[in-house]
């Protein structure tokens, strides 16, 4: 194809024009394309086979990166196959101090007509590979963005306050935009569907996205999701500072198991069955005091200050008007709460955000925080949904699916429970034709821990939204060196799994969703 006529498909894509069909066009002729505030760093089309991340392929590669079979990276497993594909990596600068780096992945065949883009962790600074693999090896026209920075911290926005638009919500859109205009070049049609899948930072750019670009994804996929993202790292700073000023508060590993062990004697049994699982920790009214040693110091009792401690882990964050800044740890995950065990020496849970974001001064002395005028300050950085009013989303067709683990350890739960109620009291009556969430029971964070953590969401999402089949239950598994060894049901909150009283307690057909 000539440029000449990749320049009118682009002007009329960006016009709005009727799109206009050509034949597909070889990956390096999309090398022609004149793209606005845009430079395309890498065309080239790529052979089936395993997947090494080239020398420069985005910020943060830190060298070749092998996805491995799950998609996840990990070490030990053999380098999954992908299929032949077109790569383009980009440099988007909307702004005159963007550095937004992107990269796109197109089957060269059996494309599914769908565009997935997949979401970052913590403060992004990467491009999610392993994430775009794993949607390349369904069928799927992937993107992912590095959010306009290398590194996971927040210094990138030190004095740079383009580039915190940037991280908030600019590279995510423009991520889009671009992605489905290269689509629209490459193949000669728009997708037909369009999908975001993210969880922790990746849940908060959801939430954004359906807020500020309600008509950029007709389904959503948001997991654990880190938003608002300051109201997060606030409540952990205060929440580690707290703890600073219990200096004797640290429980050994033989006190946390004894603390679990109490915990599950109080409230596992309340699905009917007791499997280590606590189905809904919202019901589950456990006082660490109890554990109170009563003599001498052991291993079966807490000392004053320890049961400080785990008051201190379960309690939700408050301003000082008794405002819910973000929920505690929920009982039921205490073996993978690591500030049941460390002391913190230094205000964690995401310091940069305050000193960064907030105050724009990288020597600010945490002697000074103060939970309501620090969170406030930081909140002005602009990067968060702060809305519990959906609806055009919901007008556009939009299906937006959520979960989140009972048991994570780095995002307290019941934040996304709040959203969720936020949602349905903003809104109105039932909202379930488009919005549902599924909480996970003894599920760490996105994934892992005892509970049943393996599901297809993007199955779920897309029967619901091209098939208008709304999910009833999601039927997940437990995996053990590679074998199923528990189902359960998912039910959407604020139903529970309950157990039918007969037959195995790790078979997801022996319960049922109720809510109780």
């Amino acid at each position: 194809m000539k440029p000449a006529t990749f320049l009118l498909r682009l002007l009329a894509s960006l016009s709005g024009a009727a799109c206009l069909v050509f034949a597909q066009s070889p990956c390096e002729n999309l090398k022609s394309l004149s793209v606005p505030n845009t430079t395309l760093t890498a065309v080239e089309s790529v052979a089936a086979g395993p997947y090494q991340a080239p020398a420069g392929a985005g910020r943060g590669a830190g060298g070749p990166v092998v996805v491995q079979a799950g998609g996840r990276g990990r070490g030990g497993a053999q380098p999954q196959l992908l299929p032949a594909h077109c790569r383009v990596a980009a440099t988007l600068t909307p702004s005159s101090d963007s550095d937004i780096k992107m990269e796109l992945w197109m089957p060269t065949e059996s494309w599914n007509g769908k565009f997935q883009m997949v979401g970052n962790g913590g403060w992004a600074g990467i491009i999610s590979f392993p994430q775009m693999a794993a949607a390349l090896r369904e069928g799927y026209a992937t993107a992912s963005t590095d959010t306009g920075h290398s590194g996971g911290n927040g210094m990138f926005a030190l004095d740079h306050p383009e580039k915190i638009v940037d991280f908030g919500w600019r590279a995510v859109h423009e991520t889009v935009l671009k992605s489905k205009l290269l689509i629209d070049a490459y193949y000669g049609q728009n997708p037909k569907y369009s999908y975001w899948n993210g969880c922790s930072t990746g849940g908060r750019q959801a939430l954004v996205e359906v807020t500020k670009f309600p008509d950029d994804f007709d389904g959503v996929v948001a997991g654990a999701p880190a938003n608002p993202h300051i109201h997060l790292h606030a409540a952990g700073v205060e929440r580690s500072i707290e703890l600073m000023h219990n200096p004797e508060g640290a429980l050994s590993q033989a006190k946390v198991e004894t603390l679990h062990k109490a915990v599950l004697n109080a409230c596992d049994a309340r699905d009917g069955v007791k499997d280590g699982l606590i189905d809904n920790p919202e019901k589950c009214h456990f006082d660490p005091a109890s554990l109170l040693c009563k003599g001498a110091d052991s291993d079966t009792c807490l000392t004053a200050a320890q049961v400080k401690t785990v008051q201190i882990v379960y309690s939700d964050v408050k301003t000082k008007k008794g405002e819910i800044v973000w929920t505690g740890f929920e009982p039921g995950g205490e073996l993978q709460y690591a500030s049941l065990r460390n002391i913190p020496t230094q205000p964690g849970g995401g310091w940069d955000s305050i000193r960064i974001l907030g105050h724009q001064d990288a020597n600010y002395d945490f002697h000074k925080f103060d939970l309501d005028s620090d969170l406030a300050l930081a909140d002005k950085s602009g990067i968060d949904a702060h809305t519990y009013d959906l609806s055009a989303f919901k007008n556009h067709g939009g299906k937006l699916l959520m979960y989140h683990g009972w048991a994570d350890q780095a995002i307290p739960p019941g934040n996304t429970v709040n959203f969720y109620k936020g949602v349905m009291a903003t809104m109105g009556g039932s909202q379930e034709d488009w919005l549902r969430l599924f909480m996970v029971p003894g599920m760490q964070h996105c994934a892992g821990g005892a509970g049943t953590d393996q599901f297809n969401k993007m199955a779920v999402l897309e029967r619901w939204r091209e098939g208008g089949v709304a999910p009833k239950e999601i039927v997940a598994a437990h995996v053990s060196n590679g074998q199923v060894d528990m189902t359960r049901p998912l039910c959407p909150y604020p139903q529970e799994a309950v157990y039918k009283g007969s037959g195995s307690a790790n078979d997801a057909a022996n319960f049922s969703c109720k809510a109780q």
